[in-house]
């Protein structure tokens, strides 16, 4: 934080004209002019100033989103106020706010134009796979934290809204050239070009017609994941087998040794972990970048406050993204149809939204199948075992005796990059059952439809003006459709048909000024109803008391609430040995109360080690001594997810307007926080056999099932963003933002996935008229170093200091503008939580042409 700090007092010297004194009298007053028109929809659904806003909202307008160091919009969120970035891939970005991050944010809502643009299968959307381009962006609205009040299922950790542009107001052709390298300097490959073309055209037929089409493609090369870190370093460290000598371990980015790949062998009257080999993700996975999407429109003008448009969007895509495994998107497909009419007191919303995966597969099931397509597991183990004891019987050290027995067991093992292994990858890639093959093959529909009327702002002013009252109410509609593919989903009540699953509900608002418009109060309450869970009552309350024209002070308290996503109520996906079963009664009933916690089972198994190799006691009387070790579930069946949330906040104006701030303190309490719980299930039903099944890992099914944490959990934050205008056109704006968890009431172990840095803090410089029209903005990013828990690996995320910058120049005549620049200047590379790639330097250069663009 000493830097953020440090660009307080800078701010402080300018305020004084000690670093650059305004002489000139060049737009003293410019943020001033910027600040008090800037218009918000998102926090209200309304448009309302965004200094006068009832929560937190952040706002990404088109002058900042020229003058980002970052080469495109969806790139410069990073930078706002409280946001967190988790970069899956080059070409999958995640953003999170206020804790519980996850790379497949089922929490965190991003609509466009008003329509949700999520992967119906997983619940959150695939990146900017269906984001607007660059050309077309209006600016982005951000509501960290709930907004499930007026926005419903999902909606607990914060919401974006993309805004695209007018085409009424905004006209003709823009044509976008993006440029750039990365991987310069990497070990692992030689440097990658990237690039992105995007066009954008837009006109008026008459006064009431009007189109707008745009078209991107993007293509590279992608980051690297390839941590060789072991997540099971202490498998044989009673043999004194630890660091690379650790015949089981596990690495973090290699696939095909967890623990469906391992087994307990007893040699020579010891017992030693053992791990199948396994692959890197590069060497497995096509880390090829290829996205192609689009977009057309058209738009009729009814009245000249009243417009209905169609819109259909579409994208193909091909990039790596993380789950509880990491895939392979190739040839993934999504289209969107919508239709909305939009009057100052009525919006009418309907849309469908078609995914299809394609090819895609995963690279986890990828790896351990081709390990096995050579040799099966029972082989492989009796080759290391048999190689293993001959070499022992002629007196090798014990870690050349190991690795003699793995190579030996290797023999014949596809390499990556040759004929053999590539064959196997178009094989399993068409095989649906991740036992036995990797793809992923699943067909999703979403069908939404919303109305919302603000009947005093028309139909009922008279009332609004005998009480001052406004009013909002609405309603949707949702529902999301499911092929039954057979690993991923199955329908468990209709064997061959369609699964479904919707939700409907409704809200109402009401608001009222008092005192001269110094006090606004608002209150909504929403109502949302499930099919499998009982009818969800969801308030907000907020004020806005503005004792001055120019500060403003806010206060809120809301709930907002999760039902299951579809992947957490129906999942049913076989990986590794390992069952992914939904949480509903119809997917899991009966394993429940027949489970026991995995943590148990592990520790009831290495003591079992621990015995026979140190203490030298039979397989028989280390497990009759240890089954006390064993651990029923306690957990059952999934229930909505809820967080309760006070909201403490303030903007202003200081300095003749020159210095704006904004800053906000925040309490959420969660309750029936959504997790998933790792068991086994004894294939013996006789209780007296139990602990035997449970220490053969033969005669056990492992289960990871969705469920709730037993545990309230409460976590706070505070953020501060300051923006100064120094004269002459030069900007200073700087923001950190503090998230912890405070604390847990119970500790059962499922609530500890915070994932989320204690410090997070940018700074940037800008002019956009340094020399005429040349242009330039550096920032610099700190974000602390914090734990990251998942399935998929656990460990700590070092902190990162990164320096983006850029300079620009335009012309007027034709409309032209250059941007060189690059993100992570300095190349240092860094990962945004465990098992990511590891994130370079990327350099860039734009070039956008406008011809015949009216604003």
């Amino acid at each position: 934080m000493k830097h953020f700090f440090i660009a307080l007092l800078l701010m402080a010297q300018l305020a004084q004209g000690k670093v650059f004194p305004d002489s000139t009298g060049l737009r003293r007053d410019s943020l001033r002019k910027v600040q008090l028109n800037e218009v918000v929809v998102t926090a209200s659904r309304v448009p309302e100033s965004i200094l006068k806003s009832p929560v937190s909202i952040e706002l990404l307008d088109a002058r900042q989103i020229r003058m980002s160091a970052q080469p495109s919009y969806f790139d410069a969120i990073e930078n706002l106020k409280g946001v967190q970035l988790l970069t899956s891939s080059l070409g999958f970005k995640v953003y999170n706010t206020r804790g519980f991050a996850n790379p497949t944010n089922v929490r965190f809502v991003q609509l466009v134009d008003g329509m949700d643009n999520q992967a119906p299968h997983i619940g959150a959307p695939i990146a900017n796979a269906l984001a607007p381009s660059d050309l077309d962006i209006q600016q982005v609205e951000i509501v960290p934290g709930a907004a499930s009040a007026l926005y419903g299922m999902n909606a607990l950790n914060g919401l974006a809204q993309l805004i695209t542009k007018d085409p009424f107001t905004s006209q003709g052709l823009s044509v976008s050239q993006k440029t750039g390298v990365n991987h310069v300097h990497d070990p692992l490959v030689s440097a990658k070009l990237y690039t992105e073309t995007s066009l954008r055209y837009a006109r008026t037929l008459g006064s009431r017609l009007a189109v707008k089409v745009n078209l991107t493609y993007q293509s590279g090369y992608d980051w690297i994941a390839r941590d060789a870190s072991d997540l099971n370093p202490n498998a044989n460290a009673s043999l004194g087998l630890t660091g690379t000598t650790n015949p089981g371990q596990d690495r973090v980015n290699v696939y095909g040794d967890e623990s469906a790949n391992r087994r307990t062998l007893t040699l020579d009257g010891r017992k030693y972990v053992v791990a199948r080999t396994g692959y890197f993700e590069n060497e497995t996975a096509d880390l090829g970048l290829h996205n192609l999407r689009g977009d057309a429109a058209i738009f009729w003008r009814i009245r000249p406050h009243v417009t209905v448009s169609y819109r259909y969007k579409a994208a193909t895509l091909a990039t790596v993204y993380q789950r509880t495994n990491r895939f392979r998107l190739d040839d993934y497909r999504l289209d969107q149809h919508g239709i909305t009419l939009e009057s100052p007191s009525v919006h009418i919303r309907a849309y469908r939204t078609h995914e299809n995966t394609g090819n895609s597969y995963n690279i986890r099931s990828m790896a351990e199948n081709i390990d096995r397509s050579f040799k099966s597991d029972n082989q492989w183990f009796t080759d290391f075992s048999n190689q293993f004891l001959a070499a022992t019987k002629t007196g090798q050290p014990l870690p050349q005796a190991l690795q003699l027995a793995r190579t030996t067991a290797d023999q014949g093992r596809p390499q990556p990059g040759s004929a053999a292994f590539r064959s196997q990858i178009d094989h399993l890639r068409k095989i649906n059952n991740w036992d036995i093959g990797a793809a992923l093959q699943v067909q999703s529909w979403l069908y939404h439809a919303e109305g919302q009327v603000e009947p005093t702002k028309v139909l009922w002013s008279g009332f609004r003006q005998k009480t001052g009252i406004n009013l909002l109410a609405g309603v949707d509609y949702r529902q999301y459709v499911v092929f039954p593919d057979g690993n991923y989903f199955i329908n468990p009540e209709e064997t061959g048909q369609n699964l479904i699953y919707y939700k409907t509900g409704g809200f109402v608002q009401a608001s009222r000024s008092f005192f001269g418009e110094r006090l606004k109060l608002t209150g909504s309450v929403r109502v949302d109803k499930n099919r499998y869970f009982d009818a969800r009552l969801n308030p907000r309350i907020s004020a806005v008391f503005s004792p001055a024209e120019r500060h403003n002070i806010r206060a809120s308290y809301q709930t907002g609430y999760r039902f299951p996503s579809l992947f957490e109520a129906f999942s049913n996906v076989n990986s590794g040995g390992v069952k992914r079963v939904g949480g509903l009664k119809i997917m899991s009933q009966g394993l429940f109360e027949r489970s026991y916690f995995r943590t148990s089972i592990d520790a009831f198994q290495a003591a079992i080690n621990t015995d026979v190799n140190t203490n030298k006691l039979t397989t028989e009387q280390a497990i009759q001594k240890n089954k006390g070790l064993i651990k029923a579930n306690t957990y059952t069946y999934i229930k909505p997810e809820q967080v309760n949330s006070i909201e403490l906040g303030y903007k202003g104006l200081f300095l003749e307007n020159r210095l704006y701030i904004d800053v906000d303190f925040y309490y959420n309490v969660y309750r029936n926080f959504i997790a998933q719980v790792e068991v086994n299930v004894p294939k013996s039903k006789n209780p007296d056999s139990v602990a035997y099944a449970l220490a053969d890992r033969t005669q056990q099914d492992r289960y990871r099932l969705w469920t709730n944490s037993k545990t309230n959990v409460f976590n706070y934050g505070s953020s501060l963003g300051l923006r100064y205008s120094a004269g002459r056109h030069w900007v200073l704006a700087g923001n950190g933002s503090l998230a912890r968890l405070d604390r847990t009431d119970q500790g059962d172990g499922l609530e500890e996935a915070f994932n989320t840095p204690k410090w997070i803090t940018n700074m940037s410089i800008a002019n956009p008229t340094l020399w005429k029209n040349l242009g330039f903005s550096v920032n610099y990013k700190y974000q602390s170093s914090f734990l990251w828990q998942s399935s998929l690996a656990t460990g700590r995320v070092p902190a990162i200091h990164t320096v983006d910058a850029q300079v620009s120049y335009g012309l007027s005549k034709p409309s032209l503008s250059f941007k060189l620049g690059g993100t992570n200047l300095l190349n240092r590379p860094y990962t945004t939580f465990a098992a990511g790639p590891a994130v370079g330097g990327l350099y860039y250069a734009t070039v956008v042409l406008t011809v015949l663009e009216h604003n």
